[in-house]
C-alpha cells in the first residue's frame, strides 16, 4: 500500500471515529461477518433440514414430474447456499494464523453474498413448490414474483442504496 493511500485511509478512520490499522479494521470485520452468516446459516439449514424430509413422505409419491423437479432443484439450491454460508468458516479455519485476515475478509464475504444468493434462490423454489401443491392456483406465479421482489428489495436493493447515498465521497 502506497503512503498516500494509507494517509488518505488514516484520515477516513479519524474522520469517522474510527482509529483502526488494517489488521484492528480486518477483526472487527470478520466479527461483524460471522454474526451475519450465524443468523444466515440457522436459517439455511433449519430449511434445509425439512427440505430433505420430504422425499420420506407418502405424498411425494403421488407429486407430478414438474414438482419433483421443482423439489430437486429446491433441495440442490439448499445444499449450495449451506455450503456457502458454512464456506466463511472453514476458510477461517484453513487460513488463521498466516497473515491474511484482510483478504480472508473479503473471500468470507464473497462467499456470504454468494449464500445469501442461493438462499434468495432456494427459498422462492421453495414456495413455489408448496404453492403449487397447496393451491394448483394460476396466481401463484404473480405471489411468488411478489415476494421474489419482497426479498430482493429487503435484501439487496436497500442495502445497496443506503450504501450509496450515505457513503461519503
Amino acid at each position: 500500500m502506497s503512503s498516500t493511500t494509507q494517509q488518505t485511509d488514516d484520515i477516513d478512520d479519524i474522520a469517522d471515529g474510527r482509529e483502526e490499522t488494517e489488521n484492528e479494521r480486518a477483526d472487527r470485520q470478520w466479527s461483524e461477518l460471522i454474526q451475519e452468516v450465524r443468523v444466515a446459516q440457522t436459517g439455511v439449514q433449519i430449511m434445509f433440514g425439512f427440505l430433505l424430509t420430504v422425499v420420506f413422505t407418502p405424498r411425494f409419491t403421488t407429486l407430478p414430474d414438474v414438482d419433483r423437479t421443482i423439489y430437486l432443484v429446491t433441495v440442490v439450491l439448499g445444499a449450495a447456499a449451506t455450503g456457502a454460508l458454512i464456506g466463511p468458516v472453514a476458510f477461517h479455519r484453513f487460513v488463521s494464523g498466516r497473515r491474511m485476515k484482510p483478504r480472508a475478509v473479503i473471500w468470507a464475504s464473497r462467499l456470504t453474498v454468494t449464500g445469501l444468493c442461493l438462499l434468495l434462490a432456494t427459498l422462492i423454489s421453495a414456495l413455489l413448490l408448496i404453492m403449487r401443491v397447496a393451491t394448483h392456483n394460476h396466481v401463484v406465479p404473480w405471489i411468488v414474483a411478489g415476494v421474489v421482489a419482497w426479498y430482493v428489495l429487503c435484501w439487496f436493493v436497500l442495502p445497496l442504496w443506503a450504501g450509496h447515498r450515505h457513503t461519503r465521497t
